[in-house]
């Protein structure tokens, strides 16, 4: 079926179908053919009587998942909200290769074991985002581990090694005269197999995902499939610094897995520039909720206000209600009124030491001279003084407690045993 116009689509699609596909494209792109082509396969799915097959394929290369992997999940909840099934696709097989896409290097091979480990940790943080009972969860080396070299053969004669090696994490290594392994160029197709393997109808991934995800409708019309999946890439999220993309890596990652005291913490250094981008990609705001939060920022609410309420909602999102109220409250208590938190970890002094070593070794600061430049700085304060003297020896008798504090979030409770 050819891809109506927007008049024709005015005409022919029910209103809520369109209402459904601005929500669900909203923040992200769709290829080819946009809101529209959404709208249509929406309508297709609809006259079928069935639910779109909703596609995303994770490889647990690692343990934790942070705020940019779950961008994709946000937008596969909305999927699940309005009634398409999701198909998460586990890269058993794929992660034991690694997505080149964004490398300077070959990824290092991962055991069977290792992905399987890895795995069972990422379900655990997805279910806190996707309703997993709704959820199709499969494993590619289902299929893929079985193809035989004729099938492997038929999967490698559907591109030309011209088109992969225009892909933008080989083409850079090149130019750079940095290997580029046989088995590295089998990913694209391999991740693109996946989509023949479960007919899907949508593939989600982020914008460094559009090479591989339109691989796989390429192959998906050349086994046969008479509705190749579209492709809905999503923004990659910045970090904390405004910078980097989001990354355990960059150290401006905000983990979902994190304590609600330092997820809230770092949601106040997200940048006022990303503010509105934070809401979008992160919460489950509504669409008409995040306009009137850029609405409010444009005509000069306070963008600490703005951080504020993105951090409650956060916490909320992944640690429930009363922790985000509490979080709130401690947040607003210490940093707003000056206070010192209620609840801060014990450290033992059993023997008098030097300021800037007790600072590093109870964590404070990452090293001597870290240390000696925050006392000089000023941001070292005991018992609410300040402290100038980074040699001073600092001692705890039995019974008496001391407020080490350094800047203004990191707090602990000296004791001497």
């Amino acid at each position: 079926m050819e891809t109506l116009n927007q008049e024709e689509l005015q005409r022919s699609i029910p209103g809520y179908l369109l209402e459904q596909s601005a929500e669900l494209v909203r923040g992200a792109e769709v290829l080819p053919g946009g809101l529209e082509a959404l709208a249509q396969r929406l309508f297709e799915a609809k006259q079928q009587r069935r639910p779109l097959r909703v596609k995303l394929g994770v490889d647990p290369t690692s343990t934790d998942l942070h705020l940019g992997h779950a961008v994709v999940f946000r937008k596969l909840r909305c999927f699940q909200e309005f009634g398409h099934q999701v198909v998460l696709i586990i890269g058993g097989f794929t992660a034991q290769i690694g997505d080149p896409s964004g490398r300077t290097a070959t990824r290092p091979a991962l055991s069977a074991e290792s992905v399987a480990a890895n795995a069972r940790t990422y379900l655990e943080q997805m279910g806190v985002i996707l309703d997993l009972d709704k959820t199709e969860v499969v494993n590619n080396a289902d299929w893929l581990a079985p193809l035989s070299l004729n099938e492997v053969l038929k999967l490698a004669g559907s591109v030309t090694v011209n088109q992969l090696l225009a892909k933008e994490a080989f083409g850079d290594r090149l130019e750079k005269q940095l290997p580029v392994g046989l088995h590295e160029l089998f990913y694209p197709l391999l991740q693109g197999y996946d989509s023949v393997a479960v007919r899907a109808d949508i593939e989600l991934g982020g914008t460094d995902q559009r090479f591989n995800i339109l691989q796989g409708r390429q192959l998906q019309s050349l086994y046969g499939l008479k509705s190749p999946q579209l492709a809905m890439l999503l923004p990659l999220l910045e970090g904390t610094d405004g910078v980097q993309k989001m990354s355990k890596s960059y150290n401006n990652y905000i983990g979902l897995k994190e304590t609600p005291s330092d997820m809230f913490g770092k949601c106040m250094r997200v940048p006022d520039q990303l503010i509105v981008k934070y809401f979008e990609l992160t919460t489950t705001f509504a669409g008409t909720q995040i306009d009137a939060i850029a609405a409010e920022l444009k005509e000069g609410a306070n963008p600490k206000d703005l951080k504020e309420r993105l951090g409650h909602q956060i916490v909320r999102q992944y640690h429930g209600q009363s922790a985000a109220d509490a979080t709130l409250d401690e947040w607003k208590r210490v940093h707003s009124e000056r206070q010192i938190p209620s609840d801060m970890p014990l450290y033992a002094v059993p023997v008098a030491v030097p300021l800037f070593k007790l600072l590093v070794e109870s964590k404070l600061a990452a090293g001597s001279g870290e240390a000696k430049r925050l006392v000089g700085d000023g941001a070292v304060r005991l018992d609410g003084e300040q402290e100038k003297d980074p040699n001073r020896e600092i001692s705890v008798s039995p019974g008496v407690q001391y407020v080490l504090q350094v800047g203004r979030r990191k707090f602990i409770r000296l004791v001497n045993d």
